[in-house]
């Protein structure tokens, strides 16, 4: 409906996690559309197709078919088959459709400046302002116009003069009588929740306009075009003729079990999808009849005669009695006839069954309409299913359920050597058989296993859409809206609560349990020291900090909220920890004494911090593996513990203490928590070093196939030229490219200053990048190096900066380029080990070449 252009709506998606995504054309699509769409899927890395929604008469009504073709092996094989002949011939009638459509919105238009305003400003005693063609025209933009586009623009256009006229109910109704209010509340309620529906069903409706023809009622008429008067089997049998794969879906709203029958006989198996389900024509009450159709579908594609017969005699028999005084009426002897003929339905599916799609249908921002997207439960965290059932907008039942696997694999990791002899003695440890491999999961659905009842195992994605615009209800006068969330502190008065939130409840507790004043003071210091400490060592170790050669500070590493984070939870397991298990249970409960009984007070000690950390792991949503990993933790750190404790003990008594465990038994919880941290620091600063290099890896996978496909490109484009040459003179290569592939220069320039970029600025980049190159023919690294030298071309690269390429500000961006590039450079080509031709080159400049 145009409301976002492709790359917004896919951005959308990627944002919320939909990954598989179907886009909906109304009868064609221009080619820079399509273009866009399927760029931009490539980029983000989701797999898109694009359909096409028609309309066919069937019965006194149009039912909606959904073509969608497929089977192309890319996005220019795509755009190839909307440029051949009988897709342009059909997208041209699809344009006179549209069109035709559109022509009768703006009859809407008409009848709401000449008609309509002025019965709805009488009601509400006010004057609404006319609605220009053109205003309304510049609201639609891209899209193709309709009704809602029509609502959602008169609302807007309104806007003013109902805040205005609320305003003034709203003082009328400080001097209004007892009689008056009422009325007068009613009012504002009225224009408080008016959204584009109220237009919708008080001005726009066809029964409001009953001197204009309803479009959605057929009519075999000269002005109607021609492809919204072909039979269904007319239509499909012309798709059918395009000669790529495709579906064909059935949109099913209004439908009965009758429609869908008498559809799929009548269409001769070339229906391949039935739309079981569509969240937004399910709210709307348009899908009444799941349970019948979904009987119907597995009848059909079980091919049970028995079945099939007791249904279709079932629907002879509900035609009879409908028709009573019509017992041969047309439709009953048409399924007579099919009874008749069972085999041949039974054919039409025999080989490949008939199948469903499930989807949302969001085009709108309606209140009573959800965002796109459908997810299931399986896939998500319980604590997000526990959370999405609470709130009144998404908690929509949702009668369908598909079956749904997991299928776990554990692969190498390509950048661990896991032959080494440290990964193999770490493998032989109990519970890290894996180490070295990376975990993944992978959901698997069927769609043939769909079924139909109360449960379901689907909920969506997306709330209830009700911004300012759509509902006069300011925020001062909604008590929903206070107390804010904390969603909406701000990041650093949300981070010093946290601190607090933990600090407070661990000072008190060391206050209450030491008569030693360090620890009674400054124990929860020490305590929250230890964790910041090990929180930024594995930060930093992580991110390759230690010896750096990027532009990254080691702060840059932190992540502060996470920092607070694990400060606050840290602080909750003070009074647990300290006085709950070593002062209360061990201490004066049992009797233990460090002196006497160290193993079992650090063994029990970690042992609860273990489960601790366990359990608000899962509570914050964190991954089972490493929530789970936390009690593994816990029994290393008894160990490290215990040397610890020998250490300071040793320690006290150089230092001439007397009774050295009289200073160790009231810091035991202290020495424990250090001991965690410590084992902590190494495998949590392991795992932030193998997801960083997860990270790595996939920027580098993309950006390098880019960087590779680009010079193939320009194999292509000069097949008699040696283009890693050409590379080695890139002056000379842009100008050219400027004149005879416009935009290659650009590619070839923003690709050189990502890979750049990901080099001096990006956590683990640059030993990610080693490790890819040295698994990298000698003829690959030449290529990579040599695209590179585009940067040397500092005119040309800086123009690209001056004109925009980065936005206004791009000071800083171009200084980063101007300062680094020939020290990035210098370093691509000790990593790639190429000589090459431009020691003899010389630059803009007549300056020799560093490279």
């Amino acid at each position: 409906k145009g409301r976002k252009t492709p790359t917004h709506l896919l951005m959308d998606a990627w944002i919320k996690g939909v990954r598989y995504l179907t886009v909906i054309y109304y009868n064609y699509v221009e080619a820079e559309a399509a273009r866009e769409v399927m760029r931009a899927a490539e980029i983000m890395g989701l797999q898109v197709r694009i359909g096409f929604e028609f309309a066919c008469p069937f019965r006194g009504r149009y039912v909606h078919f959904i073509w969608v073709p497929r089977g192309f092996a890319n996005v220019r094989g795509f755009l190839d088959f909307l440029e051949e002949a009988p897709v342009r011939h059909l997208m041209q009638k699809g344009r006179e459709a549209s069109a035709w459509l559109q022509n009768y919105i703006y009859k809407l238009l008409e009848n709401w400046n000449t008609r309509h305003r002025l019965r709805e400003g009488k009601r509400f005693a006010m004057e609404f302002p006319p609605l220009p063609a053109e205003t309304f025209r510049e609201f639609v933009g891209a899209g193709q116009a309709s009704i809602l586009h029509l609502a959602e623009c008169i609302h807007l256009h309104c806007h003013p003069q109902l805040m205005q006229r609320l305003d003034a109910l709203q003082r009328e109704l400080a001097d209004a009588g007892e009689r008056d209010r009422a009325e007068i509340e009613e009012q504002i309620h009225l224009i408080r929740e008016m959204d584009s529906t109220y237009f919708t069903d008080a001005c726009l409706s066809p029964a409001r306009n009953p001197e204009l023809p309803d479009p959605n009622i057929p009519r075999d008429s000269p002005d109607v075009p021609e492809i919204l008067r072909l039979p269904p089997l007319v239509l499909l049998d012309w798709l059918f003729s395009m000669h790529s794969g495709h579906r064909v879906i059935l949109n099913l709203a209004g439908s009965s079990p009758e429609d869908v029958l008498e559809l799929i006989w009548t269409c001769q198996g070339l229906i391949t999808h039935l739309e079981i389900f569509n969240l937004k024509e399910w709210l709307e009450g348009k899908l009444s009849r799941l349970e019948e159709i979904s009987d119907l579908l597995c009848a059909v594609n079980t091919g049970s005669a028995p079945r099939l017969k007791l249904l279709i005699r079932a629907m002879i028999a509900g035609l009879e009695c409908e028709h009573d005084a019509h017992a041969d009426d047309e439709r009953c002897m048409l399924f007579r006839d099919i009874l008749r003929n069972i085999p041949a339905l039974q054919n039409f599916y025999k080989d490949t069954p008939l199948r469903t799609r499930i989807g949302t249908d969001s085009t709108s921002r309606a209140r009573k309409t959800l965002g796109m997207g459908l997810v299931f439960k399986e896939t998500l965290p319980p604590h997000v299913v526990r959370q999405s059932a609470k709130r009144r907008d998404t908690n929509v039942p949702i009668p369908v359920s598909i079956d749904v696997f997991e299928q776990i694999q554990y692969r190498r990791n390509a950048h661990m050597r896991l032959d080494d002899r440290l990964p193999r003695l770490i493998r032989k440890i109990p519970g890290c058989r894996r180490f070295g491999y990376a975990r993944v999961q992978t959901w698997f659905s069927q769609s043939s296993s769909l079924s139909v009842g109360n449960t379901s195992n689907i909920m969506p994605m997306g709330g209830s859409i009700a911004p300012s615009v759509q509902k006069l209800s300011a925020a001062a006068h909604d008590s929903a809206a206070w107390p804010p969330t904390s969603r909406y502190l701000d990041t650093k008065l949300g981070n010093v609560l946290k601190v607090l939130a933990g600090f407070i409840p661990a000072f008190l507790s060391f206050q209450y349990t030491q008569d030693w004043w360090l620890l009674a003071w400054f124990g929860s210091f020490i305590w929250f020291g230890i964790t910041g400490f090990r929180n930024i060592v594995q930060s930093v170790m992580g991110g390759g900090g230690l010896f750096r050669t990027t532009l990254l500070r080691w702060n840059d590493y932190v992540s502060w909220t996470r920092l607070c984070d694990s400060l606050m939870y840290t602080g909750f397991s003070v009074p647990l920890l300290e006085l709950g298990v070593r002062s209360l249970l061990l201490e004066h409960t049992l009797g233990l004494t460090v002196a006497e009984h160290p193993v079992i007070i650090y063994a029990v000690i970690a042992g609860i911090n273990g489960l601790y950390l366990c359990s608000h792991n899962l509570y914050r949503g964190l991954p089972k593996e490493a929530a789970i990993g936390n009690i593994f933790r816990s029994i290393l750190a008894v160990p490290v513990a215990i040397l610890y404790n020998g250490l300071i003990y040793e320690f006290l008594t150089l230092a001439g203490a007397a009774d050295p465990y009289l200073m160790i038994q009231p810091a035991a919880t202290v020495i424990s928590k250090m001991a965690s941290d410590t084992v902590a620091a190494l495998i949590e600063g392991f795992a932030d070093r193998q997801t960083n290099m997860r990270m790595r890896h996939w920027d580098y996978k993309t950006k390098l196939a880019r960087t590779f496909d680009t010079y193939a490109r320009l194999e292509v484009l000069f097949p008699e030229k040696n283009v890693l040459a050409m590379l080695q003179t890139p002056t000379d290569l842009l100008k050219m490219l400027s004149e005879e592939a416009s935009g290659m220069d650009v590619t070839l320039i923003s690709n050189a200053l990502d890979l750049m970029h990901f080099w001096l600025y990006l956590p683990r980049a640059q030993d990610m990048l080693r490790h890819m190159v040295r698994r990298m023919s000698q003829e690959e690294r030449s290529i990579l190096f040599h695209s590179q030298l585009v940067l040397v071309c500092e005119l040309e690269v800086s123009q690209l900066f001056v004109n925009g390429m980065v936005g206004r500000n791009f000071g800083r961006a171009l200084a980063f380029y101007l300062d680094l590039h020939e020290k990035y450079l210098r370093a691509m080509k000790q990593l790639c080990h190429v000589v090459t031709h431009t020691d003899e080159c010389s630059h803009e400049t007549d300056r020799p070449s560093r490279y």
